[in-house]
């Protein structure tokens, strides 16, 4: 009696040669680098970077058939030292026998900086040539000597109509065609999100659920691959600089689309919340004075509710945000005053701003002269300077036309006219044009675009 085959279709149907994958066109297509080192039967050490089921394993098995090397496959995640050095042995044996090996080092990010390490002198000598896969960014997850002596190939989901080819050949292979209606494939694919395994899996699922599949038959015996987001991974990066860059843009539909993307993937809200905090402060500030208010609230609100009642504080909170008026003016106002505390690190206090608790600070004139603003005309202290004496002049803040800052800059006016501020300190310098004059003097300036993690 001829026994079933127990292999999972999604490794029954993995393709052999170049020519039966799938998608991939940039690395495959005629002339692009993989196709080149195929058909040159030169083997070189890669790094295959890619989300799950996008062919990996699959690409690194057909290399090594191609080039007509020994496939020596790792895990990262099951194998140690040991494992590594019986694999260098062999490849030493293969060498004196005139063999090539390689080894594909499956979730290569998973080994320490000493693990990577070793592998550096075998593949330099060209003992070994590796082939490493990530679902992690290389950059960050890899050591730079290792990945200067590796290319690195993106592999990207594969899309519907690709996916769907997969599913049809499958299908063929099985002799089951007939057997699913173009509804239920489309449903298929959509589930996925471009992982090939996961299709092949909910179709052999489907498969054992009814004779007749159909879009029902796929929702009872599928699972829907969960949202392709590592909250320690690129997804978490990217899709939270996405959300940050869509509100800073006043683009409510994508800003309400990635906080749902990270909701969903189970990101923490209070990460989000806090991002917000930072958000009010850095892209609106005083523009719409109340957004550092209403994020502070939210991020209360996430604290003491939780998820998923929350829901409603985030996206009311997300909405408001995108909508506000923009200014950069309090982020730039930062930079500069941090810039000019660095450049003048010891400009002395002016004497009537000094405190003056004991009788010798007084005789030497500590806090004469200090005007309280409260009991001034204007609730202003006209005429009295603050800056040092070295840093007359030096006045930075302008505010924009945007939100309630107009009205500032009238207020501000009226406080420059009524202080005499105009005569005494010169002419006001809007933040970036501090900047600009503190880049002429020599003093570096940090970018005043900082990044989505506050960084």
């Amino acid at each position: 009696m001829k026994q079933p085959n127990r292999q999972p279709l999604a490794e029954r149907m993995r393709p052999q040669t170049l020519d039966e994958v799938i998608g991939q066109g940039q690395l495959l297509g005629d002339g692009e680098l993989l196709r080149r080192i195929v058909q040159q039967k030169e083997p070189v050490s890669l790094i295959f970077w890619g989300p799950p089921g996008t062919g990996k394993t699959t690409l690194a098995r057909i290399v090594a058939r191609e080039v007509e090397a020994e496939f020596i496959e790792l895990s990262a995640v099951t194998s140690g030292k040991k494992d590594v050095e019986k694999v260098i042995e062999h490849a030493r044996q293969n060498w004196n026998l005139g063999l090539r090996t390689i080894l594909f080092v499956d979730e290569i990010h998973r080994f320490n900086k000493a693990q990577q390490d070793a592998f550096l002198p075998h593949v330099e000598s060209g003992l070994i040539t590796l082939i490493g896969a990530t679902t992690e960014n290389p950059s960050f997850e890899v050591i730079p000597a290792l990945l200067s002596r590796t290319r690195v190939l993106v592999l990207q989901p594969l899309g519907k109509d690709e996916v769907i080819k997969v599913l049809k050949r499958a299908l063929k292979t099985l002799g089951k065609s007939k057997q699913i209606t173009p509804k239920a494939l489309d449903y298929l694919a959509e589930m996925s999100a471009g992982d090939a395994r996961v299709a092949l899996g909910n179709l052999e699922l489907a498969l054992g659920f009814d004779e007749k599949i159909t879009p029902e038959v796929v929702r009872t015996a599928a699972q829907k691959k969960l949202p392709g987001y590592d909250k320690k991974g690129d997804a978490h990066y990217d899709v939270i600089s996405a959300f940050i860059k869509s509100m800073r843009g006043g683009n409510v539909e994508a800003t309400l689309y990635y906080l749902a993307r990270m909701i969903d993937a189970g990101e923490d809200p209070k990460f989000i919340a806090r991002r917000m905090v930072i958000f009010a402060s850095e892209d609106i500030g005083l523009a719409g004075n109340g957004a550092l208010a209403l994020a502070v609230a939210t991020f209360q609100a996430v604290e003491r509710v939780g998820l998923p009642e929350a829901n409603y504080n985030l996206y009311h909170c997300a909405t408001a945000l995108a909508k506000s008026p923009k200014s950069r003016e309090t982020t730039d106002l930062m930079i500069a005053a941090q810039q000019l505390a660095k450049k003048f690190p010891h400009s002395q206090v002016p004497l009537h701003l000094r405190n003056a608790p004991t009788k010798l600070m007084k005789d030497l004139g500590y806090g004469k002269g200090y005007k309280l603003a409260h009991h001034e005309e204007h609730k202003v202290a006209a005429g009295m300077r603050c800056l040092p004496d070295s840093l007359a002049g030096r006045t930075y803040y302008q505010p924009t036309e945007e939100g309630r800052e107009s009205w500032l800059k009238e207020r501000l006016e009226q406080v420059k006219a009524w202080r005499g501020h105009a005569s005494e300190e010169g002419e006001m310098l809007s933040a970036k044009a501090y900047h600009a004059e503190l880049n002429a003097e020599g003093v570096a300036m940090p970018p005043s675009d900082w990044n989505d993690e506050g960084e």
